[in-house]
């Protein structure tokens, strides 16, 4: 199975990448199942039910989402109405919506779809996402109940992440790192068969400060002071992720492949 794995979506810039461009992307790798980060899509903080519509007729199996997964209050009941998005598995217990979902792909192929929060460096103290990976993986084995399963694991530190990505190796066929808005160069098959990239980066415009327009975060840095809110860049956005191709028996990654289309960016297409 070829799974494609896009990175946060960031702003009107990454939208209209989206639009404009996964279709197209989506034909030219024979992709089967399309998972997109859109935590950032709307102004940066959050997603809209009608930017998730957007994302998801442009060619999205499914939306996973963040830190910010509730910063746009009508995803608060939006959620409860597309179980295509997933919001973090070890989110408040009282969040509405589901951290892991079973989707079907292409010739009936069942893909397992969770994210987990990080807890090294952020702002708020998320339940243990080891524990919380290690329940939903248990009860859901690669090349058996589901034919593959995807990580997201959406946080700051590469340690932690690197340390989810060996945690799941073996149960997981990608385990792919989300927010930190920069694309890494260590894709990787891990020994146990799992792949694994510590972030996909942002498909948003990268002359910016990580996604947003660099003006007002160059001023705090230079003077500690803020006088406006941050807005997202707007030029051209290039689309990052990773392309990773499975074995349906086992579920484990076959190869692995970073993507990077359009924009700033050094082009990475997919072999």
């Amino acid at each position: 199975m070829k799974i494609l794995y896009l990175g946060d979506v960031m702003g009107r810039a990454g939208r209209r990448a989206i639009t404009e461009g996964l279709a197209g992307l989506k034909q030219e790798l024979r992709v089967d199942f399309t998972i997109v980060n859109g935590e950032n899509a709307s102004g940066g903080m959050g997603l809209t039910g009608g930017h998730a519509k957007l994302i998801l007729e442009a060619g999205a199996d499914c939306i996973t989402l963040g830190d910010h997964a509730f910063d746009q209050k009508e995803m608060l009941s939006f959620i409860e109405t597309e179980p295509r998005i997933i919001r973090p598995l070890n989110f408040a217990k009282e969040a509405p919506g589901r951290g892991f979902r079973v989707f079907e792909a292409t010739q009936g192929r069942k893909i397992l779809v969770t994210q987990a929060l990080g807890q090294v460096f952020m702002k708020r103290p998320f339940d243990d996402p080891f524990s919380a990976l290690d329940t939903v993986l248990r009860a859901h084995p690669s090349g058996g109940l589901v034919q593959a399963a995807v990580v997201d694991i959406h946080a700051e530190a590469t340690s932690e992440k690197m340390a989810i990505g060996h945690y799941c190796d073996g149960r997981a066929s990608l385990v792919v790192g989300t927010h930190t808005h920069v694309p890494t160069a260590d894709a990787q098959i891990l020994p146990r068969g799992t792949g694994y990239l510590s972030d996909a980066g942002m498909c948003g415009d990268y002359d910016s400060i990580i996604g947003m327009d660099k003006a007002e975060p160059m001023r705090r840095f230079l003077t500690g002071m803020t006088r406006e809110r941050f807005s997202p860049a707007e030029g051209e956005a290039t689309l990052c992720g990773v392309l990773v191709t499975t074995n349906d028996r086992t579920g484990l990654a076959t190869s692995i492949q970073p993507v990077r289309r359009g924009g700033r960016l050094q082009q990475a297409p997919a072999l």
